[in-house]
């Protein structure tokens, strides 16, 4: 019986998995390198990745790159930016 892989890819078109458990720094899945620790439910880099370019999600962009991403690594608000428009204005009265 082979252990159930901790990462999920959710569409072919993505280029990040997510992680169904926590993954500790330097464990290897599918001969990729896990380089920080990553909480359960955030992203995984699944293919290296250069700024600017658009993370996949769900096989739609969910957001784009601020800085270069190997594969293994955590993507999460430190290496992107959200590319969802405001659907709301907060203002002082």
């Amino acid at each position: 019986m082979s252990a159930m892989n901790p990462l999920l890819k959710l569409h072919d078109r993505d280029n990040v998995a997510i992680a169904i458990q926590a993954l500790e720094a330097g464990r290897v899945i599918d001969d990729m390198v896990i380089k920080t620790e990553v909480p359960l439910g955030h992203k995984v880099a699944t293919v290296s990745l250069r700024s600017g370019d658009r993370i996949y999600k769900w096989g739609v962009p969910i957001g784009t790159t601020t800085v270069e991403i190997s594969a293994g690594d955590h993507v999460h608000l430190h290496n992107m930016k959200s590319d969802y428009l405001k659907t709301y204005t907060l203002e002082e009265n």
